[in-house]
């Protein structure tokens, strides 16, 4: 374990780890907001995404606080201390999920290019595709490099959207805001949308290498739901001045970045969601280059090169790619996020806030600490 981690590292790098992966399948494009809040209304809308938030925060940390008593730095370690010999049944619906999620990046980047410079579909998932496995084949280092610099990028471009679209179209946003929430729908679409994005605190467990504490990993998990929903609830807020019409748009980001009829800030912002995109999907891919990783090295004491994750990633992204083709992005999140929302909270959620809770609680956790974690700094470099 590093004994001379920053602050930045130990408390906000989590976060920001965090939300790079919930932004690509949970909010970049808005399609996911479109989908899971917007049919609550305005203050339905935001009071589901302060749900998700919450939830997101109480389960960070948790998983946090028991991947650090358990030394647990990849899924496959979590969820052995976790699950037991049922382990393998979250290692099967990870994968699926990171099909799934990179197929809805994959097709957003596609809906990108299509929309900005009339590229076929396919050129801007490939594009998308190099760019992650270039980033994730360097390890560690340079995910988390990417992590804190998009980070940056996403917050002030995301703001800045907010202050245009109040300038431009405030009037609509407040009559929105003045419709009254109709119903408790937003109750199970926060829950819904927390449930399938949670995934993300399993996917960053690399960067709890950095802790040094219990009370990191709780100040870690508490701040991660803010640092990844702040952004989202401005981008809400944006949107809601055109509901219902933004609701039936592939990529309602677009559909608004038109509204404000400045072409320098529409490129700026679609800049961003691909590095959102980009920062999300190499941290689903880079979550199985560790568990191979770590497993590599338990059996022959030796690192994964950086041909074999380049192979892992490539590999991963290929069949995504064909998904995202098959299907399309409006169908993907529609259908296959409540799937597997329902599936990541029986297998993941459920155990880890029960028996995982009891047995933070017992304090019976340091003793199952497995020998790999003394040596978990070694994988943050590749061979």
């Amino acid at each position: 374990m590093p004994t001379n981690s920053s602050w930045f590292q130990r408390l906000v790098l989590p976060g920001f780890a965090f939300k790079a992966v919930v932004i690509g399948g949970g909010y970049a494009t808005g399609r996911e907001l479109a989908a899971f809040f917007l049919p609550s209304g305005a203050w339905g809308g935001l009071c589901g995404m302060l749900l998700a938030m919450a939830i997101w925060s109480a389960v960070c940390v948790v998983t946090f606080v028991f991947a650090f008593r358990t030394g647990s730095r990849d899924y496959r370690s979590f969820f052995l201390h976790l699950l037991g010999p049922l382990w393998p049944a979250f290692e099967i619906a990870y994968f699926l999920a990171v099909m799934l999620i990179l197929a809805v990046f994959a097709a957003s980047a596609g809906a990108i290019g299509q929309a900005l410079f009339a590229w076929p579909q396919f050129l801007g998932s490939v594009c998308l595709v190099v760019s992650i496995a270039l980033v994730a084949t360097w390890g560690n280092v340079a995910v988390e490099r990417l992590f804190k610099y998009v980070s940056f990028f996403l917050y002030a471009t995301y703001a800045a959207f907010v202050i245009l679209s109040l300038i431009h179209f405030g009037d609509r946003t407040l009559a929105a805001f003045a419709v009254p929430a109709p119903g408790f729908g937003w109750i199970a679409g926060g829950v819904t949308y927390a449930g399938y994005n949670i995934i993300g605190a399993i996917v960053i467990l690399p960067v709890i290498r950095h802790m040094v504490s219990t009370r990191d990993a709780v100040v870690a998990g508490t701040l991660a739901g803010p640092l990844a929903m702040i952004p989202a609830m401005l981008f809400f807020i944006c949107m809601i001045a055109y509901y219902p019409e933004i609701q039936q748009q592939p990529l309602p980001s677009d559909f608004l970045l038109g509204k404000l009829g400045i072409p320098a800030f529409r490129m700026l912002f679609q800049a961003m969601i691909f590095a959102a995109l980009l920062e999300s999907g190499t941290g689903c891919v880079h979550a199985i280059n560790e568990r191979v990783a770590h497993a590599y090295r338990a059996r022959g004491n030796r690192l994964l090169s950086m041909r074999a994750r380049l192979g892992i990633t490539v590999l991963v992204l290929t069949g995504s790619v064909f998904v995202a083709g098959r299907f399309g992005l409006v169908a993907l999140i529609a259908g296959g996020y409540r799937w597997l929302a329902y599936a990541l909270l029986s297998i993941y959620v459920l155990p880890l806030m029960t028996l995982g809770l009891w047995r933070i609680l017992r304090g019976d956790l340091n003793s199952c600490r497995p020998r790999s974690s003394r040596d978990a700094e070694a994988s943050t470099q590749v061979g």
